[in-house]
């Protein structure tokens, strides 16, 4: 076979050269520095995903915070330099926002203004030809373009499409993220929800809506679990990792405390421990209080999926049970 005709023309969808020749090039390119310790780096596509009120958005505003100042999170590393970030804020109204990073409405909060808040304008008129979905994201990139920021904080997914829980709709939802990322060499961290877990079970990658294809098509995930031990504390898990080894498994979280210090809503760092100290430990009374609220939704003519969303479990742990009875 001829290799020395090998071209970047009229190879359709496809870029290809020798592996020799791709190193050379990625050799030119600078190593991705840390923007929030081994959990997400330089031009990633990061999820960040939990349960509702588990504080998802506090920790991403106190990222975005740090990569503004030029100032790492306490027991945290940040590598990346001081520069502007676009925080996309598509959860709190600028009242709600104000009132967490402040006492009443009084003794605000100063946040550097790298830090660039974004939210919907409800004014705003969307061309007849587009859909509100496309509008979004060509605004999207029309901010990066004017700002020159390279660091995006979406909050949250649900927003840029609203069935992100279905593969149909979240595999062109990553890809548009994705083309966005590499058109314009930017780091994003995407926030998710997760449907209700069973707490006494490991977080995994098939706790997050749409998974698979959201999962896939990211460089980084993790995510935040409350802890069922200690009242108030989260725990935070790498899910998916590209960059590092898989530094805060299940034997190496870090736990928190949510607190507002100095006006400013946070995630304090506590110490290192395992996941399953802070999983739920259900007693025998529980458990058969819990198998007797499955064979009543199945009397009821529940699917095994109902009962799960239901419950909080998988429907194949539902499957399973109904199946030994």
């Amino acid at each position: 076979m001829e290799l020395n005709n090998i071209n970047n023309s009229n190879n359709g969808l496809f870029k290809m050269q020798t592996a020799n020749k791709w190193i050379e090039e990625s050799k030119m390119k600078p190593i991705p520095k840390m923007l929030f310790s081994e959990f997400w780096f330089e031009s990633e596509l990061c999820i960040l995903f939990a349960d509702t009120n588990l504080g998802k958005s506090i920790l991403a505003v106190q990222i975005g915070d740090s990569i503004s100042k030029g100032e790492s999170i306490k027991g945290f590393r940040l590598e990346a330099k001081k520069q502007p970030i676009l925080y996309y804020d598509f959860e709190l109204s600028d009242k709600q926002f104000e009132n967490r990073y402040s006492t009443d409405y009084q003794n605000h909060y100063k946040f550097d203004d790298n830090f660039i808040r974004i939210e919907i304008d409800s004014e705003a008129n969307i061309p007849d030809s587009t859909t509100f979905e496309e509008y979004l994201y060509q605004s999207l990139e029309k901010s990066v373009i004017k700002t020159g920021s390279k660091i995006l904080i979406v909050d949250n997914l649900t927003y840029l499409s609203s069935e992100t829980e279905k593969a149909n709709a979240a595999l062109p939802l990553m890809k548009q993220l994705k083309a966005l990322k590499s058109k314009y060499s930017l780091s994003i961290l995407a926030l998710a929800h997760t449907p209700k877990r069973d707490l006494s079970k490991p977080i995994t990658k098939n706790d997050l809506q749409g998974s698979k294809m959201l999962i896939n098509f990211c460089d980084s995930s993790f995510a935040i679990g409350e802890s069922s031990s200690s009242s108030g504390v989260r725990y935070i898990k790498q899910i998916k990792q590209r960059n590092t080894d898989d530094i805060y498994n299940a034997e190496h979280v870090p736990l928190f405390e949510i607190d507002k210090v100095n006006n400013f809503l946070q995630f304090e760092f506590i110490r290192f421990g395992t996941e399953q100290e802070n999983l739920k430990q259900y007693s025998s009374e529980e458990k058969e209080e819990f198998n007797d609220q499955i064979l009543e939704l199945h009397r009821q003519g529940k699917s095994f999926r109902e009962i799960g969303r239901t419950l909080g479990v998988n429907h194949m742990k539902v499957k399973r049970f109904i199946d030994k009875q």
